[in-house]
């Protein structure tokens, strides 16, 4: 694979989806869980869909249980809790994994371009993310999703260029998307 837009994926009713179809847009890709301390997050995530997808951006949402088990249910179900509480409206892809010898591929691939969440802002998101990182499970190795939430910009062009850790709030990085548009 050379890059974003030789992937495909499962939509949540198991169908392919090629990442090319998304070339000149941006793309906010998000692990997810829906029973997790930072699934408020949809919220924001909804917020940034709606002002800026008529601007070129798309969020792929891929559901992820490695997590604690935080996301069960099938993708059907899933999909009907994010609808109904949070109001989604973005693309909810089919549950996958994101570490361990069945991560899916574009997931290696997101983590082998930026392989590091950057260091969380605040004390609380320190202590919180400090706190997940001796979780049994959470591995070291490099480019390791620790969380669900985990976050990553691939601009117009499908370059991934830049990763958010669990603790970053969608409208903490709006800017950096905008820059992308």
């Amino acid at each position: 694979m050379s890059g974003i837009y030789d992937f495909k994926v499962k939509n949540r009713k198991g169908e392919e989806v090629d990442l090319a179809d998304y070339k000149g847009k941006a793309l906010l890709i998000v692990n997810t869980a829906t029973g997790c301390g930072f699934t408020p997050q949809y919220e924001g995530l909804e917020d940034l869909y709606e002002k800026y997808h008529s601007k070129g951006l798309d969020i792929l949402d891929f559901p992820c249980n490695q997590f604690g088990h935080q996301a069960p249910g099938t993708d059907d179900e899933i999909h009907e809790f994010c609808t109904a509480k949070y109001k989604t409206t973005f693309d909810q892809l089919a549950k996958i994994e994101v570490n361990g010898d069945k991560a899916d591929p574009l997931f290696v691939y997101l983590k082998e371009e930026i392989s590091e969440d950057p260091e969380p802002k605040g004390m609380k998101n320190k202590v919180a993310m400090a706190a997940i990182s001796k979780l049994p499970g959470v591995g070291k190795e490099k480019g390791f999703i620790k969380w669900n939430f985990t976050k990553f910009l691939v601009d117009r062009d499908g370059k991934v260029v830049d990763r958010f850790g669990p603790t970053d709030e969608p409208k903490d990085f709006e800017g950096r998307i905008k820059e992308c548009l």
